[in-house]
């Protein structure tokens, strides 16, 4: 099994390494007070990057600068054991290093989430899935399915750190649709543990605004601009969540935002619904 990876005291080498400044000295963990490019000036603690255009679409080339500041900044952050807030294909999420412990036990104290509730991985590949678990369905499936706004529970794969969720053997899988996401994964070059950027049982968040309570935990915000028309309560339902760990069944455990449109996928795959199943 993969040892974590040592994160404390990364943070000024991976800045330095990447022409990015540390902040003022003596500032706290997440002090870092840098002020955005717009008349609302950021929480303490919060460095906020605007994606150029739509962060859901690869920004064209006046505006690829744009896009790889913030790139550059989000991959040094994590590296350095850090939790950013990110836009994805559904909601607002935080991610960090899913092999940093450190970071790990930082999101759950952000959130006030409890150490029992798993944390989902997000990868920027459908290769990456068989590093990481133990795939029993067909690649047509996860090719149907990913990237997309489900997440795909299955078995995990001693790749994964072992203080990532080890109170399951199970791990969920997002890749979500959503160029800046797939890029920052990719880059990154490792799994990156995902969840909703909201204090825990609270709503979830379409915007950056809607998560400001959180910003003084947080290194870095990536503003990818609003997700959905915000109007329906659907906006906020996030990925569909299905079992896959069963060979010839599934499982959804939340029926999310893509119900319909996954399980017409899994029966085209002659996977029936297992009891456990809530659709």
């Amino acid at each position: 099994m993969s040892p974590a990876r040592p994160c404390r005291g990364l943070r000024a080498a991976v800045a330095a390494s990447m022409g990015l400044s540390e902040g003022p000295a003596g500032s706290a963990r997440s002090g870092r007070l840098l002020r955005p490019p717009s008349p609302a000036p950021a929480a303490p603690g919060a460095r906020l990057l605007r994606l150029p255009g739509s962060g859901a679409v690869r920004a064209a080339s006046p505006e690829r600068a744009g896009w790889t500041e913030a790139l550059r900044a989000a991959v040094a952050e994590l590296r350095a054991g850090a939790v950013v807030a990110v836009p994805t294909d559904t909601l607002y999420g935080l991610a960090c290093s899913a092999s940093c412990s450190e970071a790990l036990g930082a999101v759950y104290l952000a959130k006030g989430r409890s150490e029992t509730k798993p944390l989902a991985v997000c990868l920027g590949r459908v290769a990456d899935v068989y590093r990481y678990c133990h795939v029993r369905v067909p690649e047509g499936l996860l090719n149907d399915l990913l990237p997309g706004p489900v997440t795909l529970v299955m078995e995990r794969s001693e790749e994964l750190n072992k203080d990532l969720n080890p109170f399951t053997p199970l791990v969920g899988v997002r890749i979500p649709d959503h160029a800046f996401m797939q890029d920052l994964a990719q880059v990154f070059g490792g799994p990156l543990a995902l969840t909703s950027a909201n204090l825990s049982s609270q709503a979830s968040s379409l915007n950056v605004q809607e998560f400001e309570d959180l910003w003084p935990h947080l290194s870095l915000v990536i503003d990818g601009g609003p997700i959905g028309d915000g109007q329906s309560p659907e906006c906020r339902l996030g990925s569909t969540v299905v079992d896959l760990s069963v060979p010839g069944k599934f499982g959804i455990i939340r029926p999310g935002c893509a119900l319909e449109s996954t399980t017409v996928i899994l029966q085209k795959y002659g996977l029936f619904p297992s009891h456990r199943s809530c659709s």
